[in-house]
């Protein structure tokens, strides 16, 4: 017999990936009322809602994620029993091209439609960077007018006010890629990666400083500051001709960016900056059609910026994000800057990858997981746990199949109740601090004495607790209250008995 002690079977440690959370029923509860009122609005526009998978065939997909260091890493993704590679969905608009294409000729065209879920990138996990969050996307697929680009940043200011969100605090901000191509024909820029580096470095101008930028259209930025500092991102290799050109196009409101006073400015500006560029003349006239759509209805909501670029690849045309303008500061005081809970544009290329004939398509996507984070810290989300099921306790075990009864009759009137099911010795005491846990606003109690004469005690939890909290004035407050605190009613009138207690806190679960 060995004399070596056994070892005990290690405890298996509970631990969550980086770049993912846990959700409680709260945040649950806030993101079920977000989504429901975007949700009225797109329907509003006319959208209808279709579902596609979270795993879609890798090549489907294609290779379109910005920031992409590590090429096929931006995704994740594995080989099925067939060897097929398979990835999880990163965003919803890929998915969609496939699934237009697949049903191409039984939808209408130009075919509307929304969708919302959990997208996933294999990125590196930060501040606010999430490898699983939440979008809700829509678009219209069959249509190449601008008409269909202001449509989308209409209903993008529109939604933003549903959520609570005025006019004054976020701001509808819309480009064009064209004009950027016109920019990159003037500038003779004829290599396709070099301008999607290129691309990339602009799309950081609302995080980096210009200085940054400049390093990332030049030789390459290190993360850290300085030379062999942090990690090292190869620029685009522009000259410095071409790299003050981009600079001062998408400038910074300060006297050489082509952002003007007004749409109309700003316009003027583009045009000046693209010359003879038939591709930049076609992105600039788009932009005055969309200009003239939404500028009465929808002044200084909506503007054009020459900074807005969008960082995936595959948008061929007008580009727009949603940007929140307020400040706020986080748990530990610091100034937040939320900047873009949304965007979207136009992908004329997506479906057509599927059918081999232009489709042009353009849609809007709501980051739910990011917004629902800016409007938590701004206050515009409540917070407050949803109420819990009304509990019937255990007082006689013996009573099992009479309590269930009672739990039956308050589900059937569409009430949330429960039996306790915890350990029927446990006593009173323990059932109602498990009650106070679920958030209960009443809870139910039927003894022997109770039975006997044909009643149930209800007890309101929530004025229980306001009578507990009146410390000197408890016993004057407990005399007031002590008829609504706890009171009896027939078995008969338990639903009527359990309503009035919702009612009085105002209590809906619908």
């Amino acid at each position: 017999m060995s004399d070596k002690k056994s070892k005990k079977p290690q405890k298996l440690r509970a631990r969550l990936p980086r770049g993912l959370v846990d959700r409680t029923p709260a945040e649950i509860a806030a993101t079920r009322v977000m989504v429901e009122k975007i949700r009225a609005v797109y329907e509003r526009y006319g959208f209808e809602p279709v579902e596609t998978p979270a795993m879609e065939y890798t090549d489907a997909l294609g290779k379109f994620l910005p920031d992409q260091d590590r090429p096929n890493e931006g995704v994740f993704s594995f080989q099925d029993d067939d060897e097929q590679w398979i990835s999880l969905r990163y965003d919803l608009t890929a998915p969609l091209a496939r699934y237009v294409a697949e049903n191409f000729d039984t939808l209408p065209k130009p075919y509307r439609s929304y969708r919302n879920g959990y997208v996933y990138r294999n990125e590196k996990p930060g501040p606010g960077r999430f490898r699983q969050f939440m979008q809700f996307d829509a678009d219209t697929v069959g249509s190449a007018s601008p008409a269909a680009d202001a449509e989308m940043c209409m209903m993008a200011a529109d939604t933003m006010e549903a959520l609570g969100i005025g006019a004054s605090q976020c701001i509808v901000r819309i480009n064009n890629r064209k004009v950027l191509d016109g920019i990159r024909e003037n500038e003779g820029v004829t290599d396709d990666g070099q301008w999607l580096t290129v691309m990339r470095a602009i799309d950081k101008a609302d995080k980096f400083h210009a200085n940054e930028i400049i390093k990332l259209l030049g030789p390459g930025r290190w993360d850290g500051g300085e030379e062999g500092k942090g990690d090292f991102t190869k620029g685009a290799g522009l000259k410095d001709s071409q790299i003050n050109a981009i600079i001062n196009f998408i400038g910074s409101g300060e006297g050489t960016s082509a952002i003007g006073v007004s749409d109309e400015a700003t316009l003027a500006n583009m045009r000046d900056r693209v010359g003879n560029s038939k591709v930049g003349i076609e992105g600039v006239d788009e932009l005055a059609q969309m200009s003239k759509l939404y500028s009465e209805q929808y002044a200084g909501r909506i503007k054009i910026d020459p900074s807005v670029i969008r960082g995936l690849e595959y948008y061929t045309g007008p580009v727009y994000e949603v940007e929140l303008l307020l400040e706020t500061r986080d748990e530990k005081g610091r100034p937040v800057r939320f900047g873009s809970v949304g965007g979207g544009g136009r992908y004329d290329g997506l479906v057509s990858r599927f059918r081999g004939e232009p489709v042009p398509a353009t849609g809007f996507s709501i980051g739910v997981s990011r917004l629902q984070a800016a409007l938590t810290l701004l206050g515009k989300v409540d917070t407050t746990p949803e109420a819990g099921p009304v509990v019937v306790l255990v007082m006689d075990r013996n009573e099992i199949a009479q309590y269930q009864k009672f739990v039956t009759s308050l589900r059937n009137d569409g009430i949330r109740a429960e039996m306790y099911l915890g350990n029927p010795k446990n006593n009173l005491g323990v059932q109602f601090k498990y009650a106070d846990r679920r958030n209960s606003p009443c809870a139910i109690i039927q003894g022997g004495d109770e039975k006997a004469k044909g009643i149930v005690q209800i007890k309101d939890l929530i004025l229980g607790a306001q009578v507990g909290g009146e410390g000197a004035d408890r016993e004057a407050f407990l005399q007031k209250q002590q008829h609504e605190a706890q009171f009896a009613v027939s078995e008969s009138e338990l639903v009527e008995g359990v309503r009035k207690v919702l009612a009085r806190h105002d209590i809906n679960w619908t």
